[in-house]
């Protein structure tokens, strides 16, 4: 085999591998729930340390309990760049029909 049928075949690999790779994203927080009314009402929210916003204009999105696997689980808060001309209206359980209904945090003018 040539040095340049070497390279091309090296080339195609190298290419069929990063389109196969483009696709893959991994994260740590669990799904939103927000779907229908849970009997088990969340706990209290849990303590948590700020810190210092990472930039100027920096929103802090506080954790909320969401309901994953049967049980709620804690979704930690983190630092989110901000709207100009909105404000961030935090996750939050709603009592309805005898349970609660987890509302999405949504950036409100």
């Amino acid at each position: 085999m040539t040095t340049s049928r070497v390279f091309q075949a090296g080339l195609a690999a190298l290419m069929l591998a990063s389109v196969t790779m483009t696709g893959c994203v991994v994260t740590a927080r669990p799904a939103y729930y927000g779907g229908a009314v849970v009997t088990v009402a969340p706990p209290a929210p849990q303590v948590e340390v700020m810190g210092v916003a990472p930039a100027p204009g920096y929103v802090w999105m506080g954790g909320y309990w969401d309901w994953v696997g049967g049980r709620h689980v804690w979704v930690g808060g983190h630092w989110m760049a901000g709207r100009p001309g909105y404000h961030w209206v935090p996750h939050h359980w709603v009592a309805v029909g005898g349970g609660y209904r987890l509302s999405a945090g949504h950036w409100e003018r």
